[in-house]
């Protein structure tokens, strides 16, 4: 029987360490009718005239106005350059050029060719059956 007692003893030892679990912590509650407190987004400028004049959200400090934009001749000839024009500052905003109105030689052909080529592999696989 005292064989019995410790067994049970060694059982109950080795299950309450195998617990893997912690203990949940008490949630404190906090005083009632305390309404929580609702974080803000950054305020977002709709001016037109203020937008092209100031670079909006440069400005780190909590306090003070937006950093006004200076004109070009202030800035260095490197960002105006026209080595990084072509990259930058020219946008095709139309329509997308058809691939025969393209320069092969251009990095814009090689694109666009890929992308017909993907999109012919596209429809060549919805066709077929397993």
């Amino acid at each position: 029987m005292a064989a019995r007692g410790l067994l049970r003893a060694a059982a109950a030892a080795f299950r309450a360490s195998t617990r893997g679990y912690a203990k949940k912590p008490a949630a404190k509650a906090k005083g009632k009718g305390v309404p929580k407190e609702v974080l803000k987004g950054p305020e977002v400028c709709t001016d037109p005239t203020m937008l092209a004049t100031h670079a909006m959200g440069v400005n780190y400090f909590k306090e003070g106005p937006e950093v006004a934009l200076k004109p070009d001749s202030e800035y260095p000839d490197c960002l105006t350059s026209s080595a990084f024009t072509p990259r930058l500052f020219k946008i095709h905003l139309g329509p997308p050029k058809k691939l025969e109105e393209l320069d092969p030689d251009s990095l814009e052909y090689w694109r666009r060719l890929r992308k017909y080529n993907t999109w012919q592999r596209n429809r060549l696989k919805k066709g077929k059956k397993l």
